[in-house]
């Protein structure tokens, strides 16, 4: 019997896909292409071309205005480098994943693979930097400059694309040599499936979400509070703000991710099989929390309108407007 095409190491249904005919026991690109397809390629093209714009803007506003050098806007910033990687190499990745023959575990696949899992990993560690920020900032803000710091802000940094670059150095060396497999291999794998699972989303949201959760309660409490003063109340009131725009970007990034997880997941431990449609449909769902948070920044945050309207407008190659009061 011959073995059904992989995807990112789970099976996938052997149906009739929007590009493809089977033939010889092979997926080929088919001759005429279809509309569908062509709509797919399309829709992909713009996905990563608002991806790489949207965070490109991020990344250029807070590096070029000075009053967004802080070290809430430096995670960002973090976020958002990891945001226009998966805009430049893993949306074309998937863009050949969805319109061409790539259904088999070669060296293409799993370099995808391997960009796909550190960029993810990658934005998770980057927002549970970004929450534990924001408990120090919500819940000990008399010791947060003293203990969130550019210098802790790019320890935090460096940990977690080190561990981001390790973990998917770790997936193109795994598998070099998938015929020396022991009785005992299904087992490793599936327990190797549901550590890495756990490791890389599970664990981490949950903390994520008990550090919210913790905020949240503490920011109750200080908006019932009589005794803050005016100017704190003021600040206290700037930096709730903050925490809800970072914790909607939390929670969208959930709505994207979590399916897809799940199904991985659920995959890990059955031997159905996912139809092409359904796996390809929660991947992209998965990628464009990428094209997202940049919209999530301009809605939200009126000095980042301020400066994506200077950048495109291209006001900034007309002097030095660095030292501007973003509004």
């Amino acid at each position: 019997m011959e073995a059904e095409p992989i995807v990112n190491q789970t099976y996938v249904a052997n149906n009739i896909h929007t590009c493809y005919e089977l033939g010889n026991s092979s997926y080929i690109i088919l001759s005429s292409t279809s509309t569908a397809c062509v709509l797919l390629s399309v829709v992909c093209g713009t996905l990563c071309a608002v991806t790489i714009g949207g965070n490109f803007l991020v990344i250029m506003s807070i590096i070029y205005f000075k009053q967004l050098h802080t070290p809430t806007n430096y995670l960002i910033l973090s976020l958002a480098v990891a945001d226009l990687l998966v805009g430049v190499l893993i949306v074309p990745f998937s863009m050949a994943f969805s319109v061409s023959s790539c259904w088999n575990e070669d060296l293409f696949c799993k370099v995808r693979d391997s960009f796909d899992i550190s960029l993810c990993m990658c934005s998770i560690l980057n927002l549970c930097c970004i929450s534990i920020d924001r408990y120090f900032a919500v819940c000990q803000p008399l010791t947060y400059r003293t203990k969130i710091n550019d210098q802790v802000v790019a320890a935090m940094i460096l940990v977690s694309w080190s561990i981001s670059a390790l973990i998917g150095l770790g997936v193109i060396l795994s598998g070099l040599n998938p015929d020396k497999c022991e009785e005992n291999c299904s087992n490793n794998i599936l327990l190797a499936n549901v550590m890495g699972l756990v490791l890389s989303f599970y664990l981490p949201v949950m903390i994520m979400l008990c550090i919210y959760f913790k905020i949240f309660l503490v920011a109750q409490k200080q908006a019932r509070s009589i005794q803050i003063m005016k100017t704190g109340g003021s600040i206290s009131k700037l930096e709730r703000k903050a925490t809800t725009t970072l914790a909607i970007i939390l929670g969208v990034f959930l709505c994207c991710w979590t399916p897809f997880y799940f199904c991985m997941t659920f995959l890990s431990f059955s031997h159905d099989s996912v139809s092409i449609a359904v796996f390809e449909t929660l991947n992209w769902l998965a990628l464009s929390n990428s094209m997202l948070n940049p919209f999530i920044y301009a809605f939200f945050y009126s000095w980042f309108r301020t400066a994506f309207r200077m950048i495109v407008s291209g006001k900034i190659f007309q002097g030095d407007f660095s030292n501007s009061k973003l509004l």
